[in-house]
């Protein structure tokens, strides 16, 4: 992919139930999952798109990655130059090696690893000369923030900043939470650092872009999840829901009153 290094390219949910999964964020999010899973496939990998471009996959997981502690989640991909140089930096950094990176055949290569304080992500090259629709924050059903929630802010964002070529933008303050960092990729605001120990442990936490964020979490109700944040305005004049899906995978959305 030709996307800007750094740059959010990809999302990814992993799930025990493809076709719940695929039920329940069809309703919410309006997303087309494929049903079926494609027939020179490997594994049980569907596509998620968006009315207008791909955004993501979602992988089945296996009862072998339950015994080894896997749980249904969303992850993020970051597009890089060169994986195999940025693994290297992400350890030296701190960070650590989850899965090695692999090559995917017509697709591109891949590896997850982890912050200095342990949220998970992936880096990856894709094959592709074409740009990454996945990300595009003015989009309904695409991704348009990308929230860390981390045990130090301001560390995770040193770590963040020098790998990726991030810069700070606006700091906010949250009062006893301390500062929420906002981030620019590309000369863009699309995500935020904060120190967050509410969190059972560091992660990164993506919101999708909905029209109409009231109706929104009325869907993640009707469909089976559970609203556990919002809807609430932001600063900007945006709105927020924070959400489970019926695994209890976090997710988020934002998106107008």
């Amino acid at each position: 992919m030709s996307d800007r290094h750094g740059t959010p390219i990809w999302y990814e949910l992993m799930t025990k139930d493809p076709l719940a999964a695929r039920r329940f964020y069809s309703a919410v999010a309006g997303w087309q999952i494929e049903e079926f899973v494609p027939a020179d496939s490997t594994m049980d990998y569907r596509m998620i798109s968006a009315s207008d471009g791909l955004v993501g996959g979602v992988f089945r997981l296996t009862e072998d990655m339950f015994q080894h502690g896997a749980s249904p989640c969303w992850m993020m991909y970051i597009g890089v130059d060169d994986v195999d140089a940025c693994v290297t930096s992400i350890v030296v950094s701190g960070g650590a090696v989850q899965m090695p990176a692999f090559d995917i055949p017509n697709v591109g290569r891949i590896a997850m690893v982890s912050d200095l304080q342990g949220a998970q992500f992936y880096v990856m090259r894709g094959m592709s000369n074409e740009d990454s629709t996945a990300c595009d924050p003015d989009r309904a059903g695409h991704g348009a923030w990308h929230e860390l929630h981390a045990a130090d802010g301001p560390k995770a964002t040193d770590f963040y900043s020098a790998l990726f070529d991030w810069r700070k933008s606006r700091a906010m303050d949250m009062g006893p939470m301390g500062t929420y960092q906002l981030i620019a990729i590309g000369g863009r605001d699309l995500g935020g650092i904060m120190t967050d120990p509410s969190f059972l442990r560091p992660a990164w936490l993506v919101y999708f872009r909905v029209d109409g964020i009231e109706s929104a979490a009325q869907r993640i109700v009707a469909a089976g999840g559970q609203v556990i944040n919002g809807p609430m305005e932001v600063p900007g004049g945006g709105w927020i829901v924070n959400g489970l899906d019926p695994e209890g995978a976090m997710f988020a959305l934002t998106g107008t009153k």
